[in-house]
């Protein structure tokens, strides 16, 4: 076969993403396919792809060795990749949830935390760090409807804090009132005679005479 024929056939290795792993989450399969890139080599990190639930390994005949030194590389890490840890764009796919219920329930304990991580931005200098989430925790909670219930929580505990500011407001209104009531009231000497006990027969008795 002519050399530039040779160099035209494409090494290729595949590795089919278990739905253990991305917990039928299109963005959890792309999160592991980044993963997998951070840990080539740069001249090797572009060179696999996701196509059809699969991570795909495709270079240049010439390019045998480095061929074989990133699927070694992907082998190990796909062993147990069910484990890697859930990431926030990833548990709000897989468990349909927006970024303001993922706050308040990582802050209420609902949705326990599995740790942080900080990396770097593509091209910045700034790291963030955020919380990652234990994928056992994630299915169990996809399986089980939590976050319905945590949802139905919510809306009751919303109902309940409004009436009770409703009510406080409405007890705060009638205290005002009240207290403007008060203050508007005559005091002393200035009090009617007719409102001391016992004040018409004092004066019937001529003893202001």
């Amino acid at each position: 076969m002519p050399k530039l024929e040779q160099d035209d056939v494409e090494l290729l290795k595949s590795w089919t993403l278990p739905s253990a792993a991305t917990l039928g989450s299109s963005v959890r399969a792309h999160g592991i396919l980044l993963e997998m890139r951070a840990r080539l080599p740069a001249s090797s990190k572009k060179l696999i792809t996701l196509e059809a639930g699969e991570l795909v390994l495709a270079m240049p005949a010439s390019a045998k060795s480095e061929f074989n030194a990133a699927a070694g590389i992907i082998s190990a890490a796909m062993i147990g990749i069910e484990g890697l840890p859930v990431i926030p764009r990833e548990i709000q796919d897989i468990l349909t949830i927006k970024p303001g219920e993922r706050h308040r329930w990582l802050g209420d304990g609902r949705l326990p935390s599995a740790g942080t991580r900080t990396v770097r931005l593509a091209g910045r200098a700034k790291k963030i760090t955020f919380h990652v989430f234990d994928p056992k925790i994630v299915e169990d909670l996809l399986n089980s409807g939590a976050v319905d219930e945590w949802r139905e929580d919510d809306v009751a505990a919303a109902t309940e804090n409004r009436r009770r500011a409703a009510y406080k407001a409405k007890l705060t209104r009638s205290l005002k009132k009240g207290l403007g009531a008060v203050s508007s009231q005559p005091t002393g000497q200035d009090e009617p005679a007719s409102e001391l006990e016992g004040w018409d027969a004092f004066g019937h008795d001529g003893l202001l005479r």
